[in-house]
């Protein structure tokens, strides 16, 4: 009997011992708001050149974060990945993520691009731009944001809700730059020169602009992108506002390291390679957006855009004025 007991008693040790060591395995865990196709071949990569493997639960940003508040301390996640500079905002906010010190990621990404408080960095850049039709406007009639409140543009504007982040930080940005009173004043004229009500992508924005629904609008360059692949003669162009003052508006997506991750160290050495030469070029090609290291090039379609002069503003200023910019959109009658 004792024999049996002692047994019994060396497997169930080793039972332990195998879910403990199961337990600290080098494996990653990813919660990501970038959509699989544009996150696998980099996690491919990253375990091809590490030998570490990455297991990702893809979803929307506002779910991931509900998520990751509910889950607390027992999350399994190690890491972050979220788009626009609101949401990174709001999760450092909530103490979701943890500070990381990372001369690595210090130097690759600007200050700009990255938590004051060292908690997100920036890992693609998305440019939020004006689209016109090339057949039924001229480049010379455009210039800022704020001139598409101008007569000219009365019926011919389309606009995506204002419940998508990306308007919200975009609303968010002029309130840091101009105030309050200012920027509602041009969000008025906005909504006055509406053709239609605010549509719901800006998929929809861009293909109402081919239908002669308007003949301008303002879209996240990656959208457009997507439609030029499938049709390259397609009668668009992107214009780039503000260039004889503060510049394009330009948002991010980017990572940070959950607070309480079991894998730190591997975590921020994760965060460290998708800043890298290397994987950058990758990360933003794959959407079409531009690096966040400025040391490494956009993809040839990306170029062809043509150059630009970027708002230099700290994006994290996004966050702390956004929910500001969402009263004041509602105030504007912008929907």
């Amino acid at each position: 009997m004792r024999h049996k007991t002692l047994a019994m008693c060396i497997l169930t040790a080793l039972f332990f011992t195998a879910v403990s060591s199961w337990a600290k395995t080098d494996e990653l865990v990813v919660y990501s708001a970038r959509k699989e196709h544009l996150i696998k071949p980099l996690f491919d990569r990253y375990t091809e050149k590490t030998q570490v493997p990455v297991r990702y639960v893809t979803g929307k940003a506002g779910v991931l974060l509900q998520r990751l508040k509910s889950e607390g301390e027992r999350t399994p996640a190690d890491v972050l990945i979220t788009v626009d500079a609101g949401n990174l905002w709001h999760a450092a906010k909530e103490g979701i993520l943890d500070p990381v010190d990372s001369p690595v990621l210090e130097n690759n990404i600007p200050n700009q691009y990255q938590d004051p408080d060292d908690r997100w960095f920036g890992l693609s850049l998305r440019a939020r731009t004006i689209v016109y039709h090339t057949r039924r406007v001229s480049p010379d009639e455009l210039k800022t944001y704020r001139s598409l409140g101008d007569p000219r543009w009365e019926d011919r504007l389309l606009l995506r809700t204002s419940k998508k982040v990306y308007n919200q930080s975009l609303v968010a940005s002029m309130i840091a730059a101009y105030g309050q009173e200012e920027t509602e004043a041009i969000v008025r004229s906005w909504v006055d020169n509406l053709a239609v009500a605010p549509l719901s992508s800006d998929t929809k924005v861009l293909k109402g602009i081919l239908a002669g629904l308007g003949d301008v609008g303002i879209v996240n360059t990656y959208y457009f992108g997507r439609l030029q692949k499938e049709n390259p003669d397609v009668p668009l162009a992107v214009f780039w506002p503000n260039q004889d003052s503060n510049g394009v508006h330009v948002n991010i997506s980017g990572g940070g390291v959950v607070a309480g991750s079991d894998n730190r160290e591997r975590a921020v050495q994760l965060l460290e390679w998708l800043s890298s030469k290397q994987a950058q070029s990758m990360f933003a090609g794959l959407n079409m957006e531009y690096p966040a290291n400025p040391d490494v090039p956009p993809v040839e379609q990306v170029r062809d855009w043509g150059s630009f002069k970027a708002n230099p503003m700290d994006v994290s200023l996004y966050g702390k004025y956004q929910a500001k910019a969402v009263r004041l959109m509602d105030r504007a009658g912008y929907k």
